[in-house]
């Protein structure tokens, strides 16, 4: 073995020891900034005005859950958003150079950001969307459309999967993050294929209905999968399964190119 390799070589012994610690100081790192803070509170004051300005407007049972979850197609950017500047952060102000001296196994560094960010991120989604539940619950009553929850599948699951989709858009923030290290263009690509994509995707759908093709190509895009997996409709898009195969498919390709930047490049 060469010195440069004996200088990179890590056992494998020495991953399980410093795993556990990485992941406490990403967790202490993501929750000691102030822009996380200011992101839940974003997510939490969008998610519960949206919902209760639907509520108003509810006519049907299933409509009260819908109110709950639809926040999600404005709230995924946030959550991308904070995937990205838990990582870019690092990388402008140099802490990430401390990092990898701390663990010099990249891949784990990638991994222990990945794991706090993915469950920062669906916890804190699950409380805000049990909140939110529970703050339109009385509105909804009085309009005599009350929130089934005695209906597990028609109530608890839809916020399991809402909460699941959050985690999952901040997945994907982090291996774009990681990917480009530039937060203006990591920040950018992330509402490019969350809000712009779309929308090119539908206009092009528009002008060539003839073209089956792109007229499908829009399930396949995060945020119409996301509505999928939540709320899965027959003779509509995506089945379930198919759906969170995609929406998992989008951050595990960042994530799995993030790596083989992360392990190919110096800093």
């Amino acid at each position: 073995m060469t010195v440069a390799a004996r200088a990179t070589h890590v056992p494998t012994s020495s991953f399980t020891l410093t795993f556990p610690r990485q992941l406490r100081s990403e967790y202490i790192k993501l929750t000691t900034v102030r822009g996380t803070w200011w992101s839940v509170a974003i997510v939490a004051a969008l998610t519960m005005g949206i919902a209760f300005l639907a509520t108003l407007t509810m006519t049907a049972p299933a409509d009260t859950i819908m109110a709950v979850v639809m926040p999600v197609q404005f709230t995924m950017m946030l959550a991308g958003i904070l995937g990205v500047i838990s990582v870019t952060g690092e990388y402008s102000t140099g802490m990430i150079r401390s990092t990898l001296t701390a663990n010099p196994v990249r891949g784990s560094v990638l991994a222990a950001k990945a794991t706090v960010l993915a469950f920062f991120m669906f916890v804190v989604s699950l409380l805000i969307f049990l909140a939110t539940a529970a703050m339109i619950s009385p509105l909804a009553a009085s309009s005599g459309i009350p929130l089934l929850w005695d209906d597990p599948g028609k109530t608890i699951l839809p916020i399991l999967a809402a909460s699941g989709a959050m985690a999952l858009f901040a997945l994907l923030g982090v291996g774009l993050g990681f990917l480009l290290r530039s937060g203006a263009g990591a920040i950018a690509m992330t509402v490019g294929i969350l809000f712009v994509l779309p929308i090119i995707v539908a206009l092009l759908g528009s002008f060539a209905q003839d073209i089956e093709w792109i007229g499908n190509l829009g399930n396949y895009l995060p945020a119409s999968a996301a509505q999928n997996a939540i709320l899965p409709q027959d003779g509509w898009g995506l089945s379930a399964p198919e759906a969170w195969a995609t929406l998992i498919a989008w951050p595990a390709a960042a994530l799995l190119g993030a790596w083989a930047v992360v392990r190919g490049r110096d800093v």
